[in-house]
C-alpha cells in the first residue's frame, strides 16, 4: 500500500472511532474535563462577546454552546466523522442554528466564509500527544485566525516523575501463589509477566500522589499562539529529581495540564496524579524491572516524544535516565501500532 493510501486509511480509521457514542460519553462525563472548558469559556466572555469562534473537532458541538452561552455571535464547528449530524441536532435542540453552523470536513480541507476572533479545541490525547488533533489546531490558526487572536486552551506542559505501582509488584508475585492455591507450580510464568507488564508499551492508568516518588519536572511547555509543526513534532527536555523515602521504582509517569487565561487568575486543567482523576488518567514508561530506592537517591535523564513512523497520531518516546549510581540506561517505549 503506498504511503498517500495508508496514511489516508488511518486517518478514516482515526475519525470513524469518534462517530461512536462511547468516546463523546466519556469525555464529557469527566467532569473535571467538561467543566474546565466550560468555565475557561466562561471567564473569557468578554474576549467572546460578539465575536467569531472556530471550534476545532467540535464532536458534540457541546464546546460550540458554551461558546454562544458565553456571548458569541457566531461559531463554526468544524468536524470530520459522522458525529456532526448529531451535533447538528444538539445545536437545534439548543435553539442555537442560527449562531452555530457545523461543518463536516477535515479542519485542513474546509473553507470558512471569514476569519475567526477565537479558536477552541479539545485536542489533548494520553500522554498529550496520543491521537492529538493539535497539527490540526495549528494549522487552523495559521489559516484562519485574526492577528491577536485567542487560543483556549492557550498553552500546554508536560511533566515526568518516578513512581512506585504496588499494584505491579502483586501481579508480578501473582504466579508464584498459584501453587499455594490450586497446587500447580506457576512460578516459571514471572519472567514472561514482567516482560509482558513492564514491556515497552505505555500503560495509561490512574495512580495518585502516594505512588509519587520525588518532586516532578516539567519537560516540554507549549505556546499555541506560537508553536510551529516543527516544534511539535519533537517535544524533549531533561529532568533530575531526589526520591523522598524507601520505595520500589517501577517507572516513570508523565501527564499534562492546559491553561484558560482571562479571570483574575488562569484557570489549569491538570490531569496530575496529585488531583481529581480525569479520563486522560496517567501515562506510565515501566522499568525492565522494580529499582529499590532510598532517601535522596537521585533519578536524572532525558525524555524526548515523537510521533510514530507508521502512524503520526501514534506516539513514541525514548527516555534515556539514571537511578542512583547505576549506569544510564535508555529504553523505548510506543502508544499504538
Amino acid at each position: 500500500m503506498s504511503l498517500p493510501r495508508k496514511r489516508k486509511r488511518q486517518e478514516c480509521e482515526y475519525f470513524d472511532c469518534y462517530s461512536d457514542v462511547n468516546v463523546h460519553e466519556e469525555m464529557i462525563a469527566d467532569e473535571v474535563r467538561t467543566n474546565a472548558y466550560r468555565l475557561g469559556i466562561l471567564r473569557n466572555a468578554n474576549a467572546l462577546r460578539g465575536k467569531v469562534v472556530l471550534d476545532v473537532g467540535a464532536g458534540t458541538a457541546i464546546l460550540s454552546v458554551f461558546c454562544v452561552q458565553a456571548g458569541a455571535r457566531r461559531v463554526y464547528a468544524v468536524e470530520a466523522s459522522t458525529i456532526c449530524r448529531q451535533a447538528r441536532e444538539v445545536v437545534k435542540l439548543n435553539r442555537m442554528e442560527e449562531q452555530i453552523t457545523v461543518i463536516e470536513g477535515v479542519m485542513e480541507s474546509v473553507e470558512l466564509p471569514e476569519k475567526v476572533d477565537v479558536i477552541v479545541s479539545e485536542w489533548m490525547g494520553y500522554a498529550l500527544m496520543y491521537e492529538s488533533m493539535l497539527n490540526s489546531v495549528l494549522a487552523a490558526r495559521d489559516r484562519w485566525l485574526k492577528p491577536g487572536g485567542l487560543i483556549l486552551p492557550a498553552c500546554a506542559e508536560l511533566f515526568i516523575v518516578p513512581v512506585s505501582d504496588p499494584a505491579t509488584d502483586w501481579r508480578l508475585d501473582f504466579w508464584s501463589q498459584v501453587k499455594k492455591q490450586y497446587g500447580v507450580d506457576m512460578s516459571c510464568m514471572t519472567t514472561f509477566a514482567r516482560k509482558c507488564i513492564m514491556g515497552e508499551e505505555m500503560a495509561v492508568q490512574p495512580l495518585c500522589a502516594e505512588d509519587v516518588l520525588a518532586h516532578p519536572t516539567r519537560f516540554a511547555r507549549l505556546d499555541l499562539s506560537r508553536a510551529t509543526l516543527d516544534d511539535i513534532r519533537t517535544l524533549s527536555g531533561g529532568f533530575s529529581c531526589y526520591c523522598f523515602g524507601s520505595a520500589r521504582m517501577h517507572g516513570f509517569c508523565i501527564w499534562f495540564s492546559v491553561t484558560f487565561p482571562g479571570g483574575e487568575k488562569p484557570l489549569v486543567l491538570s490531569t496530575s496524579p496529585f488531583l481529581e482523576e480525569t479520563h486522560w488518567k496517567q501515562t506510565v514508561l515501566y522499568l525492565d524491572e522494580p529499582v529499590p530506592v532510598v532517601q535522596d537517591t537521585g533519578i536524572s535523564g532525558d525524555i524526548t516524544m515523537t510521533p510514530s513512523e507508521h502512524n503520526q497520531r501514534h506516539l513514541r518516546v525514548r527516555l534515556d535516565y539514571r537511578i542512583g549510581t547505576q549506569e544510564k540506561k535508555t529504553k523505548n517505549y510506543r502508544m499504538g501500532d
